[in-house]
């Protein structure tokens, strides 16, 4: 199974919120029709994520950055898999995020062989408080089997922060598994601060902007870690060890492709300055 339905944990409880199908605080009413659309509000600085877009634009053309390969770790207990991963990527972390998140998953389409390796074949909203969007989604995730892709079919509840840009999710129904969920979050790396920052390491991003002069370029650590437990005889060997290398293949694809997106955004024609105004407001 691949990384990206949306990432919770329920082993972090002290630091992260138990996944709800409900709410009493929610805006939004469980639909019965599908949505893919993108939340309308923002909860970041629009003109700094396109000033951000700007300066990686121009730095590509001189300098190209290096996509690092991912440090993937799989470690067994109690009869649960855990994977984490940590992956650098260079993008500002609210434009990574809002990729992560988009409903349309055009970011999981393997463009050189023409599939998808992964997209919404459902999605449903049932509630959105803020920042914060629940949904009930089907997806569809191509599992890299001896080099073989082969569609799985994963139902899940998804919650996204897109203020802490978080996400959690947990299963409802995932082939083989008995247990399925985990949780993604995307921080800031101030790839800049030695150059452009002399006397003092920045610690914040207001920090980082005021002493790099608004020139310090910011990239993204995306934090995976997912936790999984297979339905018998999925958790004995040899077939445990067919679904944890097929699970680390197809999640080395998925990230594979956020590297390819990351390439295409960063040698993208940057947007014309007048259509930039922050049509959007920031709450």
């Amino acid at each position: 199974m691949g990384v990206f339905p949306g990432f919770g944990s329920w082993i972090n409880q002290n630091s992260q919120q138990p996944l709800k199908a409900e709410s009493k605080r929610s805006e939004n009413v469980d639909s019965e029709e599908d949505d893919f659309k993108y939340p309308d509000k923002i909860y970041y600085d629009l003109k700094e994520e396109q000033k951000q877009n700007d300066l990686w634009h121009e730095a590509e053309k001189k300098h190209p950055w290096h996509n690092a390969s991912p440090k993937i770790k799989v470690t067994h207990e109690n009869g649960f898999y855990h994977m984490n991963i940590e992956l650098t990527v260079g993008l500002a972390p609210e434009f990574l995020y809002s990729i992560l998140i988009d409903p349309g998953s055009g970011t999981f389409r393997d463009l050189r062989k023409r599939r998808n390796l992964m997209e919404n074949k459902s999605r449903k909203v049932l509630f959105e408080n803020g920042p914060r969007q629940m949904t009930r989604v089907e997806k569809s995730v191509a599992c890299n089997v001896f080099g073989v892709y082969i569609p799985i079919s994963m139902n899940l509840i998804v919650d996204e922060n897109r203020k802490d840009l978080m996400t959690q999710y947990k299963k409802e129904k995932v082939r083989f598994m008995k247990a399925f969920e985990g949780n993604y979050k995307v921080e800031p790396i101030f790839v800049d601060k030695e150059r452009l920052c002399k006397k003092r390491i920045p610690m914040t991003r207001e920090e980082y902007k005021k002493c790099s002069g608004g020139q310090g370029k910011v990239a993204s650590k995306l934090t995976i870690d997912q936790y999984y437990q297979p339905y018998s005889p999925f958790n004995l060997p040899p077939l445990s060890w067919f679904l944890r290398g097929m699970t680390i293949k197809t999640s080395k694809s998925l990230l594979a492709q956020v590297q390819d997106t990351s390439i295409a955004v960063r040698t993208a024609i940057p947007m014309p300055k007048e259509t930039t105004s922050n049509k959007h407001e920031k709450h």
